[in-house]
């Protein structure tokens, strides 16, 4: 059993640390924090070994009575491979350390693809990254993209892609970001940085995207137009889409006429946190006109490349060569429909 630190307890990490948790050929070695707050003591409660990143603070986290096992340095030395949770551009900066180290890391959505060299979708490109010392599982939105438009894209071939993307303005716990009361091009230049993201793992596929921001914290909406290359029936589209794992079909009809409305039906599932692994799409959207393809769908973008972190994890360590292998078992120890 390979044991994995997690270095970020914070929105992915924590995420990242239980799904490691549930699979029966890793272990969580520890995991960090920068601060004594609500998710260290969690941390600790679930059993997780906490490690404090900032060493100068350790004296915080005694104060504030959460036992810390050691730093960051101190954590890497019980792993066999570093998952990196850390704000944007921190993970960047963290690669010389694990160079040193001389333990593989993960990075995240977050860090820019050429600071890490290579990037990663379960779907994709999983081979690229078999036995590489570093990978960068791509964002959430570019995952969500990944999970629809390559089983399109295997079925019938694709053209051209362009996109729509309505961004939540930010995570449920991020209280001092907005807009509150604004739609926000995002950015307002033209194309965004998502096509650009998804080439680095589909490459060759022509696409381009714009993005806006939105006064929502509840999940990302996609509304993707492609250019197909083989004639094709909408109903093969839904077919292909409703037998394609991590994804799931939503119909408006059935009361999920919402990205609020999915979130319930996650709540429904009982998942933990009410994540939502899956890409919703709507069944009632799928259309195509004169050989174009439309539909629209959702991302939940505190979770959805949460399973794509742990089959990074065995691609890395060679635990798996089979991409599909590692994707099924990562859905069983899950719960993944």
């Amino acid at each position: 059993m390979i044991s994995v630190a997690i270095n970020g307890y914070g929105t992915i990490g924590k995420r990242v640390a239980d799904a490691v948790a549930a699979q029966d050929d890793m272990k969580v070695a520890g995991v960090s924090k920068t601060k004594p707050d609500f998710e260290a003591r969690v941390a600790i409660e679930k059993g997780y070994d906490l490690y404090v990143s900032i060493p100068e603070r350790e004296k915080l986290f005694d104060e504030a009575g959460i036992p810390v096992s050691g730093t960051v340095e101190d954590m890497l030395e019980e792993a066999d491979i570093v998952v990196d949770a850390t704000p944007e551009g921190i993970g960047a900066k963290n690669l010389e350390m694990y160079r040193e180290k001389g333990i593989k890391a993960i990075f995240q959505g977050g860090e820019k693809h050429d600071a890490i060299g290579l990037s990663f979708n379960s779907f994709a490109n999983y081979d690229e990254s078999l036995g590489a010392d570093y990978t960068r599982v791509v964002s959430c939105n570019t995952t969500g993209l990944c999970r629809t438009l390559k089983p399109i894209d295997d079925l019938c071939g694709i053209k051209k892609v362009r996109a729509v993307m309505v961004r939540r303005g930010a995570d449920p716990v991020q209280v001092k970001k907005g807009p509150i009361n604004a739609i926000v091009p995002n950015p307002p230049t033209v194309p965004s940085h998502h096509g650009p993201d998804l080439k680095t793992v589909m490459k060759g596929v022509n696409i381009h995207t714009v993005a806006l921001l939105v006064p929502t914290t509840l999940m990302h909406q996609h509304n993707i137009m492609v250019e197909l290359e083989d004639p094709v029936e909408a109903d093969e589209i839904k077919a292909r889409l409703d037998e394609t794992t991590r994804v799931m079909l939503v119909r408006a009809s059935e009361g999920l006429a919402s990205t609020a409305e999915i979130m319930e039906y996650a709540k429904e599932l009982g998942r933990s946190r009410n994540d939502l692994f899956e890409i919703p799409v709507w069944e009632e959207s799928i259309n195509v006109v004169d050989g174009e393809l439309f539909y629209m769908q959702a991302v939940h973008q505190e979770s959805d490349a949460v399973p794509e972190s742990v089959d990074a994890i065995r691609a890395l360590l060679e635990l798996e060569e089979d991409n599909m292998k590692s994707i099924m078992k990562t859905n069983r120890a899950m719960g993944i429909l």
